[in-house]
């Protein structure tokens, strides 16, 4: 199972430099819809990572398959807190990363 980020490259960076190799880039070429898109076609991702900026630009419909998704478990962060993010993560890993 593999972790995917979707964003700009100044979100994107950190992860990559602690070596998460799968990420899709949003900028002007690439929509966050065509990114998250991208990253569905990976079936080895088990987490997909999103900025809750990038996240709300997506149509609602689409939000709230995302939210329902169980793989990958997609994960918006940011400034917003996300109260179902934990269970969503046990779900995808099968572990309670907070105990």
């Amino acid at each position: 199972m593999e972790i995917g980020v979707v964003g700009d490259d100044l979100f994107t960076i950190g992860f990559r430099l602690v070596g998460i190799e799968k990420w899709y880039n949003v900028n002007e070429d690439n929509t966050v819809d065509s990114a998250v898109r991208e990253a569905l076609e990976n079936k080895d991702l088990g987490i997909l990572v999103i900025h809750d900026k990038d996240w709300n630009k997506l149509e609602a419909s689409f939000r709230k398959k995302l939210s329902n998704s169980v793989k990958p478990t997609v994960i918006a962060i940011g400034s917003e807190v996300d109260e179902g993010l934990r269970d969503r993560i046990k779900t995808a890993i099968g572990v309670d990363l907070w105990n």
